[in-house]
């Protein structure tokens, strides 16, 4: 039986609490407020990530799932003997394991994720159903540079970034993350990329406003987050989740509200808020299939295959990076 895996490989856990708290007092005393999103996946909030992707109003990871096992044997192909699939902000392993099974020309497979927790929960259980994979597991931001494990050169490197992450970026970030990626992957390669489509804001308005209140738990457990972490005095039964569609931009957007006129501190920093105003945490772009196109290509990917599910709700695109 292969070794537990007791720790990912870190390359930039040094500076991962002073980016934390940097980016955190930025944020706060910007104007309008704003946290970045990547923050939502501590131990807690990739759970409550996961509850969330159950509900019957959240359609999307349903929809992906639907595209993966569908089409599975067509995605094999873009995985050449042997291959070492990188995995942008892992999370869980469900969706990945799909492809193990359509592709055995998957030799190694690298998550990459800035949840240490989960990262290594993952990889174990990988490690003890698939003897034979190698698991590298690695704790970094994504969307910065970071170093390939040195198990995997030699091998042709696929990239899979499922669950429409792509859409928490402005569109400008959107592509210089997918040319990001493209670098780390190299010329060649090919990226599996899950994209949220267009649609009915009825649908998206349910998704992200849920009767559960998961999606409002995991917003404000960014303020719990905080308040552990960096000494912050957030009460959280003063702010409320708030989630729309903003129809001009094609995004949801999601907030969080004061109640009141209050002052909270972090890091021993005063920070007021006036009643109604928010903390913009996150953005949820959704694309149609021509302009998700376009924007890679800006970006140096060709376009391959595109499939969706039979409600074209979602979507699961196959990209060659050109480096134009």
């Amino acid at each position: 039986m292969a070794a537990p895996i007791e720790a990912a490989v870190r390359q930039e856990s040094a500076d991962a609490a002073s980016s934390f708290v940097h980016d955190v007092i930025a944020g706060l005393t910007a104007r309008p407020k704003r946290l970045p999103p990547k923050y939502f996946y501590d131990e807690t909030g990739a759970r409550l990530f996961e509850q969330i992707t159950a509900l019957p109003e959240y359609y999307l990871t349903r929809c992906e799932l639907e595209i993966l096992r569908e089409r599975a044997r067509d995605i094999a192909r873009f995985f050449p003997a042997p291959s070492a699939l990188i995995e942008f902000g892992s999370g869980s392993s469900k969706k990945m394991r799909i492809l193990l099974a359509a592709a055995p020309a998957i030799a190694a497979y690298a998550p990459v994720d800035i949840s240490s927790e989960m990262l290594i929960q993952e990889a174990n259980e990988l490690r003890r159903d698939y003897p034979r994979l190698a698991v590298l597991p690695v704790e970094a931001d994504f969307t910065k540079p970071f170093a390939l494990p040195a198990a995997a050169a030699g091998m042709a490197h696929t990239g899979f970034f499922p669950g429409s992450t792509i859409g928490n970026f402005e569109p400008d970030e959107a592509r210089a993350f997918l040319r990001h990626a493209g670098r780390m992957l190299g010329r060649g390669a090919a990226l599996i990329i899950g994209v949220d489509l267009v649609k009915d804001p009825s649908i998206l308005h349910a998704a992200y406003n849920d009767e559960a209140g998961l999606t409002a738990k995991f917003n404000l457990n960014l303020l719990a987050r905080i308040n552990r972490e960096l000494g912050g005095s957030f009460d959280l039964a003063s702010f409320e989740h708030r989630a729309f569609y903003n129809s001009e931009r094609h995004r949801i957007e999601m907030h969080l509200v004061s109640k009141k006129l209050q002052k909270v501190s972090v890091a021993g920093r005063d920070v007021e808020f006036r009643a109604g105003e928010t903390i913009h945490t996150e953005n949820s772009y959704k694309y149609t299939l021509e302009h998700f196109t376009a924007l890679a290509r800006a970006a140096g990917w060709a376009s391959v295959a595109v499939w969706t599910d039979a409600g074209k709700n979602f979507s699961i695109h196959a990209l060659a990076f050109e480096d134009r």
